[in-house]
């Protein structure tokens, strides 16, 4: 039986987890979790923050474990928050450091572990391991992983073992590299020794900053659990947590989130959620809840004669390249932006003044041929064409939009591009945020399907706006880049400085540098693995210190905290990726 992705009509069915008094699968809602941004030490500001959250309608609460003494004062929190009345179940979070997940289980009702680093320190050493010096690597990290599962299982606790995109062990990375797979096989690793000591208390995650990645990663990991259960059995139906890592602030945080979490959840996976926002924790709940909601209201998917793209693997849909109007759309062109002509109307007169959104076609001159998929005829008569055709769907389409573009896809010649919308009800009376997580979901993870020429963005109503989403949607998808890319992580106790306002500092220097990807991590756990394929990185290496990265190498080390943006600005330099930024006349 070879690896199959199956998109699920409802949830995909999986085992309910009980996390305190919450549990997680099974016939449960989708769960929305998030993280304090407080000093674990610190008990009066985890209280208070976690408070805030619960009020806000967060369900599941992190917090960091990064030593035992970290761990050892989860008893203060916990014993404080049920004295104000909040039974809110707490998490652990833990890398590194077995010692303070066994202390953190005493207290907590969920353990987060990361595979990647657990029992492994991360050396980025190059090395062959033969299949013995393998399994006794197996040995070893049963050694280390087999306590805190019999505490757990002791205790009634359930577990996440949650891996993260560029934080993989040195034994992973070498024998699978830094890919999906690596992610699940690390995963996996850690499932089996669970289950061999009878414990099935856990969930999966499989995070990643770079949507593309995250959306592959759990996609191969159901794939794999599908497949495990036809050969052994056993359940391994264990339910998911999703969530997309560093995914900065604002509009770009929104939409590479909706991005990542909203196609899996269109796709049925997905049994709890973290939004991870650079703002103050209690700003990602509606974001969450926005996009549960929007999966839930969206109607059942299509069933598709063959998949029109590899689900494990991104491939940009080979159309055909044509000329509309002065731009080339299809094959490997750029992806192009559309508005209707009354949108453009109301921004003609200030072209000039929308820098890099400009709109670029407008749909009724561009020849547009709409073809609903479920509408034989029609797609006989377009692949019937002697020619390439410009498609999309029409607005009287009774489908879910990412389910309608990947039905047309696969009924429809590769060599007709494809234009897609975010929406069938255009101008539709919804507030912004609704409209911007939709069209993030639906345009963008058609994108990362590879499917897409052209996009256009109509459920909002002000134009200005919606050119902004469906440019910032495409950078999110990476599929076209036009400014600077961050990845910053949403801060929490290990955090080394504020990450808002460094975020912000950085933002002010070096907006103007478009295709640099910098990546802005708190402390060593988010960097340098964790940075993934940003070009430079800005790491927390102590308090009021900041090392500097090219790549995943670190280059500057223990700069203090107040010269730290300008040194980066300088490594900028020293690399060749320095623009002086124009003032426009």
């Amino acid at each position: 039986m070879s690896l199959v992705f199956r998109s699920h009509p409802g949830r995909r069915p999986s085992r309910e987890v009980k996390t305190g008094r919450t549990a997680i699968g099974g016939e449960n809602p989708v769960r929305v979790q998030s993280m304090l941004t407080s000093d674990t030490m610190d008990t009066a500001a985890c209280v208070r923050e976690t408070l805030g959250l619960a009020q806000a309608g967060c369900e599941i609460v992190r917090l960091t474990a990064p030593t035992v003494k970290d761990a050892r004062n989860l008893e203060a929190i916990r014993d404080t928050l049920h004295a104000a009345g909040c039974d809110v179940p707490l998490v652990a979070d833990i890398h590194f450091k077995p010692d303070a997940a066994l202390e953190a289980a005493k207290w907590v009702d969920k353990v987060r572990i990361n595979p990647g680093n657990f029992a492994d320190s991360k050396k980025f050493n190059v090395r062959e391991y033969t299949d013995t010096e393998y399994a006794a690597e197996i040995s070893r990290i049963r050694e280390r992983f087999a306590p805190l599962v019999a505490l757990c299982k002791d205790r009634g606790i359930s577990m996440r073992i949650g891996t993260n995109h560029g934080s993989l062990s040195d034994r992973i990375m070498n024998r699978f590299g830094d890919t999906p797979l690596g992610m699940v096989e690390s995963a996996l690793e850690f499932a089996r020794i669970a289950r061999e000591l009878d414990y099935h208390d856990f969930v999966f995650s499989m995070k990643a900053s770079n949507p593309k990645v995250m959306i592959q990663a759990y996609r191969l990991l159901v794939a794999r659990l599908d497949k495990l259960e036809h050969d052994e059995g056993g359940g391994w139906n264990y339910p998911i947590h999703l969530g997309v890592t560093e995914a900065g602030d604002g509009e770009d945080g929104r939409i590479k989130s909706a991005i990542g979490i909203g196609s899996l959840l269109a796709d049925g996976i997905g049994d709890t959620i973290r939004v991870s926002l650079t703002e103050d924790s209690e700003h990602e709940i509606p974001v969450a809840q926005a996009l549960e909601k929007i999966a839930a209201d969206r109607k059942p998917m299509p069933t598709l004669p063959a998949w029109p793209f590899d689900p494990f693997s991104y491939a940009r849909r080979a159309s055909s390249v044509l000329q509309v109007g002065e731009y080339q759309i299809g094959g490997t062109e750029i992806v192009r932006v559309a508005v209707a002509q009354a949108a453009y109307d109301k921004v003609a007169h200030k072209i000039a003044g929308l820098g890099d959104y400009k709109p670029e076609l407008i749909i009724e001159n561009c020849g547009l041929v709409e073809i609903d998929p479920c509408d034989a005829a029609a797609v006989a008569r377009v692949n019937a064409s002697p020619f390439p055709l410009f498609v999309t769907i029409p607005d009287s389409c009774d489908l879910p939009v990412v389910g309608a573009y990947r039905l047309l896809a696969s009924l429809i010649e590769a060599r007709h591009p494809i234009l897609l919308k975010d929406t069938f009800t255009p101008n539709a009376a919804t507030d912004f945020v609704h409209n911007l997580l939709n069209a993030a979901t639906n345009i963008g993870s058609l994108l990362c399907d590879g499917i897409g020429d052209a996009v256009l963005v109509q459920g909002d109503a002000a134009p200005g706006q919606s050119l902004r989403i469906a440019y910032n949607t495409l950078q999110a998808a990476g599929v076209r880049i036009f400014k600077t890319d961050y990845v910053a992580c949403p801060s929490c106790g290990r955090t080394l400085f504020n990450l808002q306002a460094t975020t912000a500092r950085i933002k002010a220097a070096t907006s103007h540098l478009k295709g640099v990807k910098i990546a802005i991590m708190g402390c060593i756990v988010n960097g340098p693995g964790e940075m993934a394929d940003a070009d430079f990185g800005y790491v927390g290496g102590a308090p009021g210190k900041v090392n500097l990265y090219v790549g995943k190498t670190p280059v500057k080390f223990n700069i203090p905290q107040t010269e730290a943006v300008d040194r980066l600005v300088d490594l900028i330099r020293e690399h060749g990726r320095w623009v002086e930024q124009t003032t426009a006349v």
